[in-house]
């Protein structure tokens, strides 16, 4: 009977262990749900001019996602002709020529979607800033952008301009643009290459630390969704000059969600593996075509909001540091 008792004992401590080791994070290890607005606060600066750079677009007879230096930095799967604008300094590590890449895709009847473009889709951008140290000054627009057309003449010299990718099922392209900011953030350069590692390997990595992270969420870590969201937070927070109060706000918001009794992890299937930032971060992202849940990660939950269970994406992305063999989380 003892040594029975012995052998469990030693059964539940090695499980205990194995779950430990688990869930064990190493990035941010000083940081908790606790400090997190202090730790992140320390990091924002401010500067004489705070510049926020934003595009301005027109869609219509299409959805759109929206890349800048090969981030994901926008989508639209809601509305295929609508017009609305977005703020891109979170996507933006320095001073300097930035690039913008659009995927389109086709859509129509407000949020239909077609297997094709018609005649008459287009796509514009307008580039804008403003600065939150003059904010009575007015925005200033840097440059404009409409998709190409083909232009075709009738036999009365009549014109006539259509889509360039009209009748086929997507279009991308890109263009550059210049940006200059006070901050300086810290990107993947020093990142491994991801796209190098073998396939199978990475999304048997990938999908373990989804379900680590799922975990967090599902029992309520709140030191650990601290840990794992720190990286992401501080620059979107540095990139946007955010006060104190700000920070503080946006993280009892998030608390709240993930305090909410009816949280609901949903679990990670139905997924593809994609690089972002030429390679250095990665995700499971959704291959769903719900047009409420594309353009959004394998990590998500339903959560009671505005009566009724609304879809709440925990976007996580993971990079290799060089030297290191481990993902860290972003």
């Amino acid at each position: 009977m003892k040594r029975l008792i012995i052998l469990i004992t030693l059964f539940s401590t090695i499980q205990s262990c194995e779950k430990k080791e688990k869930n064990m994070i190493t990035q941010n290890s000083d940081i908790n749900s606790k400090n997190i607005v202090e730790e992140l606060t320390k990091h924002v600066r401010h500067y004489s001019s705070e510049k926020i750079y934003g595009f301005r677009y027109e869609n219509f007879n299409c959805f759109i996602e929206i890349y800048i230096n090969d981030r994901l930095c926008y989508k639209d799967f809601r509305d295929s002709k609508a017009g609305s604008s977005f703020d891109i300094n979170h996507c933006i590590y320095k001073s300097g020529t930035q690039k913008l890449t659009y995927r389109m895709y086709p859509a129509i009847n407000g949020s239909q979607n077609v297997a094709k473009f018609p005649e008459s889709t287009y796509l514009t951008f307008q580039l804008e800033t403003y600065d939150l140290k003059n904010e009575s000054a007015d925005d200033i627009v840097y440059q404009k952008y409409k998709t190409p057309v083909v232009i075709s003449k009738d036999e009365n010299g009549n014109k006539t301009e259509k889509f360039i990718a009209t009748g086929r099922e997507y279009y991308e392209e890109s263009f550059e643009f210049e940006a200059q900011v006070a901050y300086q953030l810290e990107n993947f350069e020093n990142a491994r290459d991801l796209r190098k590692l073998d396939s199978k390997v990475l999304e048997e990595k990938l999908v373990k630390q989804y379900n680590v992270l799922r975990d967090f969420y599902k029992n309520k870590e709140y030191d650990n969704i601290a840990k794992t969201s720190f990286n992401s937070l501080k620059d979107q927070f540095i990139s946007e000059y955010a006060k104190k109060e700000t920070i503080e706000a946006t993280w009892n918001e998030l608390m709240a969600f993930y305090k909410d009794p009816s949280l609901e992890m949903q679990p990670i299937e139905n997924y593809k593996i994609v690089f972002f930032a030429d390679g250095k971060l990665v995700a499971l992202m959704q291959t769903t075509n719900e047009n409420r849940l594309r353009g959004n990660t394998s990590l998500w939950a339903k959560v009671n909001h505005d009566g009724g269970l609304r879809p709440l994406f925990l976007n996580s992305y993971f990079y290799i540091p060089k030297g290191k063999t481990e993902f860290e989380i972003y």
